[in-house]
């Protein structure tokens, strides 16, 4: 039988990075260790609501990015200054969680995130103050998957990484050990 396929990162964090938080942070327990539970990827799309072929642009872009289907997001509530009626479409989001948000996070950290312009690292305190680290990135276009030539228009993202860490501390160790770029 063939070996099943397990991602870089995850080999990694297996291998190495869990037997090294556990001794940072002194655990009784294996089932302590902070571990990456999901990332969701999300865009907001306010100019769909003239333009419907921009949503569904977008939508198109970040299946390529993730690799995976995404989800049409809707407006909870009706804001009148912004013209958004409650339930119209306005933005997409994925949420990634075992091998490909592994692989997702790999080419974030490792490919994406070096082509950002003037990048000198990202903010070491977007923490929710649970364990939840949140980045926002200002062009899809970093991603290689994204061809320059065949892209509506440029837009923003917003990457949400879910821990199981109970501190922003702890999450942090684990996320600089996975290779985030914190500023200094």
């Amino acid at each position: 039988m063939a070996d099943k396929y397990v991602p870089r990162l995850k080999q990694l964090y297996s291998d190495k990075i869990a037997k090294e938080l556990m001794t940072e942070f002194s655990y009784s327990t294996v089932m302590q260790i902070p571990k990456v539970e999901k990332v969701v990827v999300s865009m907001g799309m306010g100019e769909a609501l003239v333009n419907k072929k921009l949503l569904d642009a977008a939508i198109k872009e970040l299946g390529q990015i993730t690799g995976q289907k995404t989800v049409k997001t809707k407006a909870r509530l009706s804001i009148a200054n912004f013209k958004v009626r409650e339930g119209q479409e306005i933005g997409a989001k994925v949420t990634l969680r075992g091998a490909r948000m592994y692989e997702f996070l790999d080419r974030l950290l490792n490919v994406a995130l070096p082509r950002v312009k003037d990048f000198r690292g990202v903010n070491p305190n977007a923490f929710d103050g649970h364990g939840n680290y949140s980045l926002g990135i200002t062009e899809q276009i970093i991603f290689p998957e994204i061809d320059y030539d065949k892209i509506e228009k440029i837009s923003g993202l917003n990457v949400a990484i879910v821990t199981t860490a109970p501190t922003d501390q702890e999450a942090r160790s684990l996320l600089k050990r996975l290779g985030m770029p914190f500023k200094r």
